[in-house]
């Protein structure tokens, strides 16, 4: 798959693609990261890429001619997606959109956006990871570059974790996971993960999976349709593990404090 990002900021970009999974993607050839500086197309000796907009306010524009030089003289593979918040909500499921295909090109803006020539006429759509601001688009495009090509054959060891992760196959948030020791600090791991029976760790993990969707993310469960009676039979069957409050909220009443063995 050939990524290509345009930033102002191409060390950001390329150090965190060059790290882990996705660093060791892009050497073996699976991933085809190319970082592009619109400061290397500005036509005046300091290289300005932004000025003031017209009929004023706060900040400065990303100048349409070296965005759009710096593209065309690319000619990246399509989409070609600016970072903005007004775009589409980035989502697992636009993840593996991405990932079926042979490739998509990021624009990062900065200052207080860029020019809407950009926006209009030259990026094929906007992308969005949330509802919050940021300085620039290098963090987000970050983001979406690793949940993209985590998702591409070869590039995690185990072929399984993307379909037991969180928003894959189930469409549930994942159930808690333990390791090594079986106790610590008098905290033990559940039983029913120590049994060996896989069947019936398969049932206490769905239903874990369930309680923390419901809790965390009941719109999930909406999105799926609803419980089934097969997974009403496993709520009731196997009591939710704790988890810490949400945060900015108080601690559920009753939620244990002290060390306690876990049960099933």
């Amino acid at each position: 798959m050939r990524i290509d990002v345009f930033t102002l900021f191409p060390g950001l970009v390329d150090g965190f693609c060059s790290e882990s999974l996705l660093g060791r993607a892009r050497r073996a050839g699976t991933v085809d990261l190319r970082v592009h500086d619109p400061r290397d197309h500005a036509t005046d000796n300091h290289r300005t890429v932004d000025d003031s907009p017209f009929g004023g306010g706060a900040g400065m524009l990303m100048r349409p001619e070296p965005v759009f030089d710096c593209v065309e003289a690319v000619d990246p593979p399509r989409p070609l997606l600016l970072l903005s918040p007004g775009g589409r909500r980035f989502d697992q499921e636009m993840a593996a959109e991405l990932a079926a295909t042979d490739g998509f090109s990021l624009l990062c803006g900065r200052y207080e956006g860029v020019d809407h020539r950009i926006t209009e006429h030259l990026v094929d759509g906007e992308l969005s990871i949330g509802d919050v601001v940021l300085a620039g688009g290098e963090v987000a495009a970050c983001l979406v570059i690793e949940a993209v090509t985590r998702l591409l054959p070869g590039v995690m060891g185990n072929s399984e974790g993307p379909e037991t992760e969180s928003f894959a196959g189930s469409g549930l948030l994942e159930e808690p996971q333990y390791t090594r020791p079986a106790e610590f600090r008098g905290w033990a791991v559940p039983e029913v993960l120590r049994s060996g029976d896989h069947a019936l760790i398969a049932r206490w993990r769905r239903a874990q999976a369930l309680h923390r969707t419901l809790s965390a993310r009941p719109e999930l469960i909406d999105g799926l349709g609803g419980l089934s009676e097969d997974d009403r039979r496993l709520l009731e069957e196997f009591p939710p593990v704790p988890y810490p409050a949400p945060a900015g909220q108080a601690p559920e009443q009753g939620r244990p404090t002290t060390p306690r063995e876990s049960t099933p």
